[in-house]
């Protein structure tokens, strides 16, 4: 079981208001953390640059290049955070440990050279600033790429405060030397982003060679197609695609964006509710952890020791219906207290639109995305337990349908008016947990079919 869930289930069975509050704060940090300090860090070390003098032009351009690196980086290695975390996995319980260094050696190899190698010739050719100014771009790319595979790595091996304690040091390095550097304007901010991923990645690499000394340098062997891994890397692609596809529509469609920087673009009117708004998702994410690694986890891995072990029908189906139960539930309880989280939004979000000095013409907009955000948090749910079932081409179709509609519904959208605005990106994830939520009564209808029947 994952050290998380043994934390967090020992702290929910001292059975008391301040264990529970404990419980849920340690998994809203270890879920929300990264993405919290990541736009935190950000926003800080803007506002700082624009205390310090440095112009709001030159600070608007290096918010909107570090959004374009996530976003591509993200993108780009998506499928491969999947495709390699599901190597590592199966080799680390197959008791080959020694296998997974190298391949980690060469996953990063594929992603920082093969980013390198297309993000190059894009920004060197298209982006029209300063030379150091793109080679730091170039820098943030490649070091990003490397970021999010050694990360997704660090998850899988449920690291998660290992991790949290390493953002919060990186991105304090990158905000000091953001402000040191900051009399270099867009550069000397870019070098500061650089200087915390850096410090980032080399953190997360020495934690992974800890854990999993290797005998070789270098191997390739997660790019065979072991039970289906490149549907992973698929998927990962597509997810990431369908996050992001209507911020990119928003952005260089002329009548809704500006160009800021180079080719690089921003929306004003769909941006800042939009990035607003995922931060309201930080319960939802903890009832999340908490629902499928403290309770869903647990019986997931009783059912299938049942089955391993050659139990009884009559145990094993009691199992099946205990694991059932927990994933319900789990998806009831992000339900509720997300739901709960959109009703106090609704309630006060002019007032936090005001403390953030967003006008309030955007409080449509903010009431949509807020809803919207809310409902990826199921499907991310529902994503994780068709995960635990290895239904890998389910999944597939689930985020086919997320990045095919969300494009579709924004371009309708764009269409319809102002007045319609996010209602394509609400109406995409809400279609695609519906879909999930159906597969998934479907699949566990026909678990034990599944697991007896069609194994080889």
């Amino acid at each position: 079981m994952a050290p998380i869930g043994h934390d967090i289930r020992r702290l929910l069975e001292r059975n008391s208001y301040w264990s529970v509050l404990r419980a849920y704060g340690y998994a809203g940090l270890v879920s929300g953390g990264p993405w919290v300090l990541s736009i935190l860090s950000i926003v800080v070390i803007g506002a700082l640059a624009v205390a310090l003098g440095v112009g709001r032009t030159e600070v608007s351009a290096f918010q909107v290049c570090v959004t374009y690196l996530m976003a591509g980086s993200l993108i780009w290695t998506g499928g491969m955070q999947l495709m390699f975390t599901r190597f590592a996995a199966d080799r680390a319980y197959a008791g080959s440990q020694a296998e997974v260094l190298p391949n980690l050696f060469g996953a990063l190899l594929v992603t920082m050279a093969g980013g390198a190698a297309w993000a190059a010739p894009l920004i060197f050719w298209s982006f029209g600033g300063t030379l150091l100014q793109e080679l730091l771009l170039l820098g943030n790319f490649i070091m990003l790429s490397g970021l999010w595979i050694t990360l997704i790595f660090l998850s899988g091996m449920k690291a998660y405060l290992r991790i949290v304690r390493t953002l919060a040091q990186g991105y304090l390095l990158g905000i000091a030397v953001a402000i040191a550097a900051s009399s270099w304007g867009l550069s000397g901010l870019l070098l500061g982003v650089l200087a915390g991923h850096g410090c980032l990645f080399f953190s997360f690499l020495r934690h992974a060679v800890r854990r999993y000394p290797g005998r070789t340098l270098l191997r390739f062997d997660f790019l065979r197609d072991r039970g289906g891994f490149h549907i992973l890397f698929a998927v990962g692609t597509l997810y990431y695609l369908g996050i992001w596809i209507d911020k990119f529509v928003f952005w260089f469609v002329p009548v809704t964006s500006e160009a800021i920087i180079g080719p690089l673009r921003a929306s004003i009117i769909y941006d800042l509710p939009i990035f607003l708004a995922y931060l309201f998702i930080l319960p939802g994410m903890a009832v999340f952890l908490v629902a499928m690694e403290a309770d869903f986890a647990e019986q997931h891995e009783r059912f299938y020791r049942a089955v391993r072990e050659g139990d009884t029908l009559m145990h094993i189906e009691y199992r099946r219906d205990r694991m059932v139960y927990a994933a319900r539930q789990g998806i009831y309880e992000i339900f509720k207290v997300q739901g709960l989280t959109v009703a106090l939004c609704l309630l006060w979000g002019r007032e936090l639109l005001h403390a953030a000095g967003i006008s309030p013409l955007y409080i449509h907009l903010f009431y949509i995305d807020v809803v919207a955000v809310s409902v990826q948090v199921l499907l991310m749910a529902t994503l994780n337990v068709l995960f635990y079932l290895d239904a890998r081409k389910e999944v597939l179709l689930i985020t086919a349908c997320f990045f095919a509609t969300n494009l579709v519904f924004t371009l309708v959208t764009l269409q319809l008016g102002a007045e319609a605005f996010g209602y394509g990106f609400a109406a995409s994830v809400t279609l695609s947990v519906l879909l999930g939520l159906l597969v998934l009564s479907r699949k566990f209808n026909r678990l034990e079919y599944e697991t007896f029947m069609l194994q080889n």
